[in-house]
């Protein structure tokens, strides 16, 4: 990634429609993440669990029209759709997969691009700004996604290649991984609690929304609990790419400690997101797929855990 600035297509997601007069309150009765708190100028972070707080999804969320975008793992939208219509029964929302009724972009140094189509786009995380129907999103790492109507997708990627190199998608992913912002994908699936990909610390959660599907457990957790798994940023030197879900392995126990949850190719290694066990870490010797298999370094993270910040929201 020698040259920061690029733009990609993100073809990795769908989006998640939920509209009508009850949209909020279904949702705010699914979603870790406090929709009081959104705007038409905000975004977040959020997931959806189970009772027993394990994640069935995670997401981005936005406000559009008359309810909200929810953009996940491509993988998970089927099953998130056929699950929430049965709580939505009685509820005067609707919902939808409105994947192709959407192109999405994520820009690396590309705020030139965005002012030129008339999104001054505030540098704040999770800042929002809207114009002539595209919509303009800030990450926590200063990076930008660019949601726009599908027939506009032509003219915007035309607009894009004539101001910014086109990646593919590895380097959106790659800086993802060094941003720390963890994701479900269908082989993590009920696998993780929003604590294990520091869901929290990234504004994802919130403590005084009150309830939510696995609010409980997630709650507990968060004030009572000791949380003996964790995401952590790593490298290897591997020709493969490690499938997200691979097992990681290390002396301090004989069966696995951790997962994958994000790999992306460097130039000259991979980098990964992980959730891994405490004890593991300390002791420093991590390998994928066994024990004695391609050894992982532990690299940081951009930014701190700090629990009493994370129960204010």
């Amino acid at each position: 990634m020698a040259d920061s600035a690029f733009f990609c297509t993100l073809t990795h997601e769908s989006l998640l429609a939920v509209r009508g007069a009850d949209a909020a309150k279904f949702l705010q009765g699914q979603l870790t993440c406090n929709l009081n708190y959104l705007n038409e100028g905000t975004s977040s972070l959020g997931a959806r669990c189970t009772p027993k707080g394990r994640m069935l999804s995670s997401f981005r969320v936005v406000v559009e029209g008359d309810g909200f975008l929810l953009a996940m793992a491509s993988e998970l939208i089927e099953a998130q759709l056929a699950e929430l219509k049965k709580y939505a029964a009685f509820s005067k929302s609707t919902l939808s997969d409105e994947t192709v009724r959407w192109v999405r972009f994520g820009l690396s140094d590309g705020d030139g691009v965005l002012v030129s189509l008339g999104l001054d786009l505030p540098a704040g995380t999770d800042s929002v700004t809207r114009a002539h129907g595209l919509i303009a999103l800030r990450l926590a790492d200063g990076r930008a996604e660019l949601w726009a109507p599908a027939e506009q997708a032509d003219t915007l990627h035309a607009r894009l290649a004539a101001q910014l190199r086109e990646a593919p998608l590895n380097d959106w992913l790659l800086a993802q991984v060094r941003a720390g912002i963890g994701q479900v994908f269908g082989a993590t699936r009920e696998q993780l609690i929003p604590q294990m990909i520091n869901l929290p610390a990234l504004g994802g959660v919130s403590f005084k929304k009150g309830c939510y599907t696995g609010q409980e457990i997630v709650a507990r957790m968060q004030y009572l609990g000791k949380l003996k798994r964790r995401l952590y940023r790593l490298s290897l030197s591997s020709a493969e790419l490690p499938a997200i879900g691979s097992q990681l392995f290390s002396p301090v126990h004989g069966s696995s400690v951790g997962e994958v949850v994000l790999a992306a190719q460097d130039q000259e290694q991979i980098e990964v997101l992980a959730v891994l066990q405490e004890d593991a870490v300390n002791d420093g010797r991590i390998a994928l797929g066994a024990v004695d298999g391609v050894p992982l370094s532990l690299l940081t993270l951009p930014y701190a855990i700090d629990v009493d910040r994370e129960i204010q929201r």
